[in-house]
């Protein structure tokens, strides 16, 4: 150190060479997870307007002319399980109009159907696997790739080293001794082509960075790795109130749906421990006790939509859940089936810390906080990181050395920033996912390509 400091040049070459290291890894972040930005930036501007397609798709069923009083709910349940032989009620989900068709899904073990009834007939009008339905095939395709566990992990490694694009970006392109804000917060729009594309990846970037890190941080809980973190945190810290009220994948969502089945077919069930599977059907107490908790719940003003599961075995509080969009606004109910008394009330104020910032980070994620204006800014986020994604397509091929894979050689000097390395650091620590692929990235570099110079040379890791 003291020989590089004598070296009147040595300085500026360290400059040079963090120039360069922050630049090279702001390229190979942004080679990684450019394919990622599209697909996630699709499928989720898709998944943004869920309230109005689910709407659209759902319009056959609902405003329906009716004809006579309604059909009891415990009768409704019967032929909807009548209609998948062997299923037993696993939500009875509360119609929004009175001339909805009503939606009731009914499973065997973590098979869901969702069967949409007429209310003063009782006609079957529609069943679709829960599964299956459109909203729920893009929530997959966005979460986790329709690969399960390992779809999943490659979007949280994705999404975190998007973060670090962003930030290393930032920290590339925030002006030093620029005069003006051309290039900047502002694109140079009669300068040439390279200068056209050059600006509009620049000031994209600095406008949608917070957007995108925020949207990036939101939708981390339901990635498999992090979510399945964040739970432990909860345990350790004590703030343990139920289960989690967000999706920690696929195989997590099939579990709770077969534990569901178990706890119907023993609640719903006469003798249940004598019986199979495939025979239990609503015995009439419990009858009786549905029809009573669905009277009840309707008059509670619980945001839509609102479902009702069976109570545990050997209990008659039943749990009538608002499954809002919107997290706040969400409240659970239990009812005494015998009853029909309310017996129990939580609202989303009595939730603990960390589940209230996830649900407060979830409905934004999803564009549910504020109404249509959430979906909009989202939309324009989502648009601003294609933009990112394609501008920088079209400046890595307009300027990419020759027969390399590399990123063009960074021009220029900086000092190190304590701001920008703190910041990495605390993601690493944040998302032990991202730490571990920080780690293993940087121990290859350090290792196996320093000696492979030809490697090295490709992937713009020459020393100066």
């Amino acid at each position: 150190m003291a020989r590089a400091t004598a070296n009147p040049g040595a300085p500026a070459l360290r400059y040079e060479r963090w120039y360069r290291t922050v630049w090279r890894w702001h390229f190979y972040a942004g080679l990684f997870t450019v394919p990622f930005i599209l697909w996630l930036s699709v499928t989720g501007g898709i998944y943004l307007f869920k309230p109005q397609i689910e709407g659209w798709i759902d319009r056959p069923y609902d405003n329906l002319a009716l004809a006579g009083a309604p059909v009891a709910p415990s009768k409704l349940v019967e032929r909807a399980e009548a209609v998948v032989p062997g299923s037993v009620l696993h939500r009875f989900v509360m119609r929004e109009g009175s001339n909805d068709a009503q939606r009731i899904v009914v499973g065997v073990g973590a098979e869901e159907t969702r069967v949409y009834l007429h209310p003063s007939t009782g006609a079957v009008l529609k069943t679709v696997g829960e599964e299956d339905r459109l909203m729920r095939v893009i929530f997959r395709l966005h979460g986790e790739l329709m690969a399960g566990r390992w779809g999943s992990t490659l979007v949280e490694l994705a999404a975190s080293w998007a973060i670090v694009m962003l930030l290393t970006g930032l920290f590339l392109w925030w002006p030093r001794d620029r005069a003006g804000m051309g290039g900047v917060l502002y694109p140079r729009l009669r300068r040439s082509d390279r200068v056209f594309w050059k600006d509009l990846h620049a000031v994209t970037g600095v406008w949608v960075s917070l957007f995108a890190v925020l949207l990036i941080l939101t939708g981390l809980p339901w990635a498999k790795n992090w979510g399945d973190y964040l739970a432990l945190v909860r345990e350790t810290t004590g703030q343990v109130d139920g289960p989690v009220d967000w999706s920690r994948g696929s195989d997590a969502d099939a579990r709770e749906r077969a534990a569901l089945d178990r706890q119907s077919r023993t609640a719903l069930g006469p003798h249940a421990e004598h019986m199979a599977a495939g025979s239990v059907a609503m015995d009439g107490s419990r009858a009786g006790e549905l029809d009573r908790v669905v009277a009840t719940a309707s008059l509670l003003g619980l945001s839509a939509p609102v479902e009702i599961t069976p109570p545990k075995a050997g209990s008659e509080r039943w749990k009538a859940q608002s499954n809002a969009a919107d997290r706040p606004e969400r409240e659970t109910v239990e009812i005494d089936g015998r009853t029909g008394a309310v017996v129990g009330r939580q609202d989303f104020s009595r939730h603990h810390w960390i589940d209230r910032l996830v649900g407060y980070g979830i409905a934004v994620h999803e564009g549910a906080l504020f109404g249509l204006a959430n979906q909009l800014l989202g939309l324009l986020t989502l648009v601003a990181l294609v933009t990112l994604a394609i501008s920088s397509i079209v400046m890595w091929w307009r300027r990419r050395p020759q027969g390399l894979l590399g990123a063009p050689p960074g021009k220029g000097a900086i000092r190190h920033s304590a701001a920008l390395v703190a910041a990495v650091i605390a993601l690493a620590l944040l998302v032990p996912l991202f730490g571990l692929s920080l780690g293993l990235v940087t121990l290859i570099e350090r290792t196996i390509l320093r000696k492979r110079l030809s490697l090295r040379r490709i992937l713009g890791l020459r020393s100066a």
